[in-house]
């Protein structure tokens, strides 16, 4: 890279015009339709006394962003935006616990939508992505598995195993993010596909596993602290002699590792904005209340320490947003290859920082702060479960020193 582009995203001019236009579309419609909505959708899931069935305000206001245009935004070769432009639209999804789904942005669809778009063939289009591109279905992938420090994930022991014109799987995932959803219909699935010969990251291969398939099942629903995020969920899933044509292998046999790393550059930008966005929000929630608590004789606002804390968090919020852009535009220019040491150092600094700052909304807002009444305690499950998901943080600690130490040494030889 040149010099220049060790510059932090400054020029307002990366961003298209369209791009603003669409931006200035979502924040219109996130203060006129989803926050408003979330309160409808928290209390037809409250009404209806049910875990696993979606509250019927979803598809209202799905349909109303679709007729708007604001769809399937995350996908360049379809919105026509760039990383960045979309990162600005992630952090205003990430303000609310409904909002990427409303514009069908939502994890994990919005990786396997990449994945079939990237690498898909024309029937596994037809069948799968076009009715997730719609809104029809949704999906889950399906990687960490219970037995093995999947952290390392060559330790994969799922086997997908090749008998005549189908393959069989056998084994057991975990923390399948979206599977309780009863419009998951379909799963990606990586696993080992048994060349033992072959380079450590060419064993591996990402197939499709329609969830209705005899010998899958929802083992149990696994919870983050208590809590089992229905009706999404993240159930751990048995895979016993599971059957599914051989059409259903993405790109091909050992190919997994390759799919994964185009997967996940662009996933962790958008991960990293909605958490940023979760974080403004916590940083509004805190300096709301700073107002209309008074402990010992004044407000908590005229607190030194609360004021402390409401002015780092704002610090850090700055901080975090222009290195998760800058990782956004070296993808755009460069690709995902070129920008994988900043996209390992925004998913390490982001749910960090951003942890931090709900935890200190939550102390702020005292008892209260961890209970039903807030939304805080879930913010904090999920930023904290970030932490660990795509990589934990010591993972990408170490990729980040092994690539520094080396460019340090390519400099050094100059």
């Amino acid at each position: 890279m040149d010099t220049a582009d060790n510059i932090p995203v400054l020029d307002t001019n990366l961003v298209s015009a369209k791009g603003k236009e669409i931006l200035e579309k979502v924040k219109k419609f996130m203060t006129e339709y989803v926050y408003p909505g979330e309160l409808v959708y928290q209390q037809q899931l409250n009404e209806s006394g049910k875990k696993w069935w979606i509250p019927p305000i979803i598809d209202e206001l799905k349909a109303k962003a679709k007729a708007e245009g604001l769809w399937n935004l995350f996908l360049p070769g379809i919105s026509g935006l760039t990383v960045l432009e979309y990162a600005l639209i992630a952090e205003e999804t990430g303000k609310t616990r409904i909002g990427p789904e409303v514009f069908n942005c939502a994890a994990p669809d919005t990786g396997n939508m990449e994945v079939l778009y990237l690498y898909g063939n024309a029937e596994q289009k037809k069948q799968w992505l076009e009715p997730l591109l719609e809104g029809k279905i949704r999906s889950c992938f399906c990687m960490t598995e219970p037995q093995v420090a999947s952290s390392d994930a060559t330790n994969m022991e799922c086997t997908i195993e090749r008998d005549g014109d189908s393959y069989v799987i056998n084994g057991r995932k975990w923390w399948s993010s979206g599977a309780g959803d009863p419009r998951c219909k379909i799963a990606i699935l990586m696993g080992r596909t048994g060349n033992e010969s072959a380079a450590r990251h060419k064993r591996h291969s990402m197939i499709l596993v329609p969830m209705d398939t005899p010998g899958v099942k929802i083992v149990r629903y696994m919870e983050v602290f208590g809590n089992d995020d229905y009706p999404h969920g993240h159930p751990e899933i048995s895979f016993t002699n599971v059957r599914v044509p051989i059409s259903n292998m993405i790109l091909g046999d050992g190919r997994g590792f390759e799919i994964a790393q185009g997967r996940l550059g662009p996933g962790r930008i958008h991960h990293c904005m909605r958490a940023i966005g979760a974080a403004e929000i916590a940083l509004m929630m805190m300096c709301a209340r700073v107002h209309q608590r008074a402990p010992f004789g004044k407000t908590l606002a005229h607190q030194g320490v609360v004021q402390q804390q409401i002015a780092e968090s704002r610090i850090e919020i700055e901080a975090m947003r222009l290195m998760v852009l800058k990782a956004a535009h070296t993808i755009d220019k460069y690709g995902t290859k070129a920008a994988r040491k900043q996209v390992g150092m925004i998913k390490v600094m982001v749910p960090r920082t951003t942890l931090k700052i709900i935890d200190r909304a939550i102390q702020i807002h005292g008892g209260a702060g961890v209970s039903q009444d807030f939304p805080l305690s879930r913010m904090y499950a999920g930023m904290r479960t970030l932490r660990i998901a795509d990589g934990p943080d010591e993972v990408h600690l170490m990729s980040i020193a092994l690539q520094e130490m080396r460019d340090q040494m390519n400099k050094a030889k100059l």
